[in-house]
């Protein structure tokens, strides 16, 4: 599943982990996104000696399969760490879906967390730019759902991506125990505060703040990348 940063990326990720039948992995490309681009983000040396810094062999994990039996191996993916430099080619060995959000709620989101972002910072080009690139080479739209549509309606929307990915629906998908994950990276105790305090997909709220003058051409550039994706959600 990709996703841009300030999403609900690491609540879906709870939403799947708590299905019997599936293994995780948190990120697994961000300690090469930050070996490789040398973003001081919190805990960014803890995570490069913690993490896989080859993107080749971060591949070969993805596309091994599950070693513990399980059927279903979902993968928090990140848009902005796979560099341009990392092949796309292992993409068609796994089932692609993607998480988006409206890029004013992200923009505002990330200045609160990390101050003022660069385009490339919010991935949601790259997100673009990952989708046609596997709809291209599957000749296919693959599934596309948008965090608002999940917070008003879980069931609804977890049901729909369920059935376009191929795998039953369960009900343990909607709600599961606080706290942190032995499969959440070693940067959880930076980002997943909020995460771990809740027990189900909360409610939407809306966010009426409005983006920064300086940072309007950045908006309007992922508005356009969002708005194709948009049209293609599951509802």
């Amino acid at each position: 599943m990709w996703s841009g940063p300030r999403n609900i990326s690491t609540a879906m990720m709870r939403a799947w982990g708590n299905r019997p039948d599936t293994c995780i992995v948190d990120e697994p490309f961000y300690a090469f996104y930050l070996n490789a681009t040398g973003k001081k983000h919190p805990g960014a040396d803890e995570v490069i000696a913690a993490g896989e810094t080859d993107w080749r062999k971060v591949v070969a994990l993805l596309t091994g399969g599950t070693s513990n039996g399980k059927r279903i191996f979902f993968q928090k993916q990140m848009t902005h760490h796979l560099l341009p430099e990392v092949d796309r080619d292992w993409l068609g060995g796994v089932t692609n879906s993607f998480l988006i959000r409206d890029p004013r709620e992200v923009i505002i989101s990330y200045i609160k967390k990390q101050g003022d972002p660069a385009l490339e910072d919010l991935g949601v080009v790259q997100q673009a730019e990952i989708f046609d690139f596997v709809r291209e080479h599957t000749n296919a739209i693959p599934p596309i759902v948008d965090a608002k549509d999940v917070l008003e309606n879980p069931e609804r929307i977890l049901r729909l991506l369920c059935q376009a990915v191929g795998v039953e629906f369960i009900r343990s998908m909607l709600s599961w125990q606080p706290g942190l994950r032995e499969t959440d990276g070693i940067w959880a105790k930076y980002w997943y505060s909020e995460v771990a305090k809740s027990t189900s997909f909360q409610p939407y709220r809306p966010r009426h703040d409005e983006v920064p003058k300086h940072l309007f051409e950045i908006q309007k550039r992922c508005r356009e990348c969002y708005d194709r994706l948009y049209e293609h959600r599951l509802r």
